[in-house]
């Protein structure tokens, strides 16, 4: 074309956990059953939606206005019920204003990072959730600023990485946290989330955090809440009910603003994502509409209760699979429903591989794994003898070896034989 029509961030806009389904349905073509282990769609692994959230859904069908537009802020009693439902916490204050739906949390962050100042850079977590990694590197046209989290030390933030990244960086505007984190499974108390916010206050940064799984938690630590730590610092809290209904096909996100009025700058940027809202009207009015009656409900809590419970053990079984492996790092969830297996430094190289049973199949896995990271080696090898199909670290925005898998296996026999079959795998690649 005569004139580049071409996006300068194009090239950062990957998602490896549905781009390795490519891969995964190529093998499965070839006859080998894939078990899906990418991609966290509770629903997709037979989580049953309780029968009293499915009649309030119900109900609401039956309303005219469930089919219609809401306002652009979305649902003028829902956003309220919001408000005052973070109000109990000890923390920041917000009002009904403060709080503006979107299509999903994939939506919200679109607009969260696309309306930013070119310059602006928000630094992430490494290893990085592929949605905010890709959308903050497109947004700049450069490759994702990250602080590291350290496997060592339970995936905790290494606060000096941080700070001297902040401290050198003065494009970087804002700080991005996930709590619980996704893909480690590490959960953020207090103290944590206090440091964060230190940073944030001594080199006048607006922060983001990501709660999606805010009550998805598992292992005695409780996630601090953004708004209980925010003081008068800028920031804004992500939430959504994908993963806690869980309705993901709900497409039901929202964004809770703190201390809009601190800061002018701040205050205007905020308008502006309200402004790109507005013009595509507004967001799905169903889901709105029954949230606060769901959450409410005094099932809703002894529901997450027993939810919590079954990832809790599921944790622990698979934490105790695989710890022992000596060429690997591997540390118990304690939120959210993922765990991250990292290989040591220097234990993979582009020479081994797994028993294939089919030559055809082994032939395409040979000509796929010609330049591509030794993680993702492993990973493909994996899917062509198991069918397991997991996700390489190195798709998360991370320098780290390794691979996410999920703990959403509802079937236990299944779900046990998953992790012990990925524990035999690892082991046999590695001898190779």
């Amino acid at each position: 074309m005569r004139k580049n029509i071409v996006h300068p961030g194009a090239d950062e806009l990957t998602y490896e956990i549905r781009e390795i389904i490519d891969i995964a349905h190529e093998i499965e073509k070839m006859g080998v059953n894939i078990v899906w282990e990418n991609i966290g769609d509770p629903v997709a692994k037979d989580e049953k939606i309780p029968a009293w959230i499915k009649n309030i859904v119900k109900k609401a069908v039956n309303e005219d206005s469930s089919f219609g537009y809401c306002p652009t802020k979305g649902v003028e009693k829902t956003r309220e019920f919001i408000a005052n439902l973070r109000n109990q916490f000890k923390g920041a204050r917000i009002t009904k204003e403060d709080v503006i739906f979107f299509n999903g949390l994939g939506d919200a962050i679109s607009k969260i990072y696309t309306y930013l100042n070119r310059s602006a850079r928000v630094i992430g977590p490494s290893p990085a959730y592929s949605t905010h990694s890709s959308a903050e590197a497109a947004h700049a046209g450069s490759e994702h600023i990250t602080y590291n989290l350290d496997p060592e030390n339970n995936w905790l933030p290494d606060f000096e990485d941080l700070r001297n990244k902040v401290k050198y960086n003065p494009n970087i505007a804002g700080i991005l946290i996930i709590n619980p984190d996704n893909p480690t499974g590490v959960v953020y108390d207090r103290e944590i989330m206090q440091e964060f916010i230190k940073i944030a206050k001594e080199f006048d940064l607006f922060v983001i955090c990501d709660e999606i799984y805010t009550n998805i938690w598992h292992n005695g630590v409780r996630p601090v809440r953004l708004s209980e730590v925010i003081g008068d610092v800028c920031g804004i809290s992500m939430r959504g009910i994908s993963k806690e209904f869980p309705w993901p096909g709900a497409r039901c996100g929202w964004i809770e603003v703190y201390n809009k009025d601190k800061d002018p700058q701040f205050s205007r940027y905020i308008k502006t994502v309200v402004d790109s809202k507005m013009l595509e009207v507004c967001s799905t009015t169903l889901p709105q509409k029954v949230l606060p009656e769901i959450m409410r409900n005094p099932k809703y809590r002894k529901y997450h209760k027993q939810r919590n419970e079954k990832f809790k053990k599921r944790a622990e079984f698979a934490y105790n699979i695989l710890k022992d492996i000596p060429e690997i790092i591997v540390n118990k969830p304690s939120g959210a429903f993922y765990m991250t297996v990292v290989f040591k430094p220097g234990v993979l190289n582009n020479k081994q591989s797994l028993k294939i049973k089919s030559k055809k199949i082994q032939k395409f896995i040979e000509k796929k794994t010609k330049k591509v990271p030794k993680d993702k080696r492993f990973v493909y090898y994996l899917m062509a003898s198991s069918g397991i199909c997991v996700v390489p670290l190195s798709g998360f925005n991370c320098s780290l070896e390794g691979f996410r898998v999920t703990l959403l296996e509802t079937n236990q026999k299944r779900f046990e034989q998953t992790f012990k079959t990925l524990a035999e795998k690892i082991e046999e690649y590695l001898k190779n």
